[in-house]
């Protein structure tokens, strides 16, 4: 359905692995010698579909247990899973959710940012490769929860406690599985998440059509685009661009429209904070892929330009009739932002499109969510979003947010990961709610340290001022 799913594949190695096995279940010891990969081996569950050999990294590396654990690996129900286990075990076990991986038809499992860490407190850790690919949310809702079982029957013991954390799309997975199991999970952090669920569709669509009224350029929104709609779509960013005093692939030189439209965009992203205006020329030099990799970052995200996806019904989710676009921050919108809202291209959604599941902030748990507040492909409004509605369900008690000054989408240190992670337990241990940042009120988003308080070491492309 959206071209978004096209420039998700940034976060993806450019390689499938080429190598993969349809072998049992085995367990490998950190002294056993390194596996021998297979090929792919053809899903039982998704025809077309190939599973990748857990037993190896996507570049053919590989995969082994760390000192001190014994890894166990297979290929079960179309998905190929990984599970490390300590020597020293202490009983729990923390489920990691990955991020969006394409359209492609190979699935494979990798680790998550802190096995290492997870190792050495004693964790034991388990991931799929999930069955599909695609924006499919609730297969890797369904897949991450199987774990659990799985990782009981193949090794032998039951976790005494879980806790749930992915990156980006894995964190949109976790914040649905918390609810949809909610005696399953101890606790949950998930990290640059798509919390705002179809939230993050509107961000996208919010981007373009605002560039265009501003650009003073007509564009159209097709349910059922035309094969060339692509060629389009670049003839009309091609008029918009100059009037906006954006260039592919360079840092913006913005025109008065270009300034008006940073501005409604910072809005729509969570507000005025520090670094937006680095983090806006980064995100519009980078450029979008293919079939838009002459066009800018933001440009390549404009949804309609394809049929379908894994995961996602036909049709449009995105919904902008009753946004009123911002590009001020008075109390009272000024006379160029009605006329901006007056000639903003209008879209509803289609009737009865789904495949997006709601995450409706009603956690049971405790949630330690983290995100870049620069980040412009999964925006930080997600966590607004969803510190929204579990503020409306009563339960801001159980969410702690953190906000880190970084441009990057997941662009996190290991000691900002590790901290997070630490805190999330000794909450779920104790009780006590770890502290956070007020992301609800934009005095404090605004502020000049925004941020600063849980950032640890330096983020690529950050250029505001440092923090006291």
């Amino acid at each position: 359905m959206i071209a978004f799913v096209a420039a998700l594949a940034l976060l993806i190695p450019a390689a499938v692995p080429a190598a993969a096995t349809a072998i049992p279940a085995t367990a490998v010891p950190a002294t056993a010698a390194a596996p021998v990969c297979d090929a792919p081996a053809p899903s039982t569950t998704q025809p077309g579909y190939l599973v990748a050999d857990p037993d190896c990294e996507p570049d053919g590396t590989p995969f082994t247990a760390l000192p001190g654990a014994t890894v166990h690996t297979g290929i079960t129900a179309g998905t190929a899973y990984r599970i490390e286990v300590p020597d020293h075990w202490n009983g729990r076990l923390v489920i990691f959710a990955h991020g969006y991986r394409g359209d492609g038809t190979t699935v494979y499992v990798s680790n998550p940012s802190l096995r290492a860490h997870y190792v050495a407190r004693g964790f034991a850790w388990a991931a799929s490769s999930y069955a599909t690919n695609g924006y499919d949310v609730q297969q890797g809702v369904v897949d991450s929860y199987a774990l659990i079982a799985l990782f009981r029957s193949v090794t032998g013991k039951a976790a005494g406690q879980v806790l749930m954390t992915g990156d980006s799309m894995g964190g949109h997975v976790t914040g649905v599985a918390i609810e949809k199991y909610p005696r399953a999970f101890a606790g949950a952090m998930p990290t640059c998440g798509v919390l705002g669920d179809k939230e993050l569709f509107d961000y996208f669509l919010d981007a373009n059509v605002t560039a265009a009224a501003l650009a003073g350029v007509r564009i159209d929104f097709p349910l059922r685009p035309p094969a060339d709609y692509p060629t389009i779509w670049r003839t009309e960013v091609s008029r918009i661009l100059p009037r906006l005093g954006v260039t592919v692939g360079a840092p913006p030189a913005l025109t008065p429209a270009g300034r008006t439209w940073s501005d409604v965009v910072e809005r729509r992203s969570g507000g005025e904070r520090p670094g937006f205006d680095s983090a806006f020329a980064y995100w519009n030099a980078a450029r979008a892929l293919a079939p838009l990799s002459d066009l800018p970052f933001l440009f390549g995200l404009w949804p309609g330009l394809t049929g379908g996806t894994a995961g996602i019904a036909t049709g449009n989710v995105t919904d902008n009739r009753f946004t009123f676009y911002r590009s001020t921050s008075g109390l009272l919108p000024s006379a160029a932002e009605w006329r901006l809202n007056a000639s903003v291209l209008r879209v509803r959604p289609t009737p009865g499109a789904t495949g997006i599941p709601r995450i409706d902030g009603r956690p049971a748990v405790p949630v330690l969510s983290m995100h870049d507040i620069g980040d412009l492909f999964v925006p930080f409004s997600m966590e607004q979003t969803y510190a929204r509605e579990v503020a409306l369900h009563g339960r801001s008690q159980l969410l702690v947010t953190r906000a880190i000054r970084g441009v990057g989408h997941c662009d996190f240190t290991a000691a900002e990961r590790q901290e997070a992670f630490d805190d999330l337990v000794t909450w779920v241990d104790t009780g006590h709610r770890p502290a956070g940042d007020a992301i609800l009120s934009p005095r404090t988003v605004a502020a000049a340290d925004f941020g600063c308080r849980y950032t640890r070491g330096t983020h690529p492309a950050w250029s505001a001022p440092a923090c006291p």
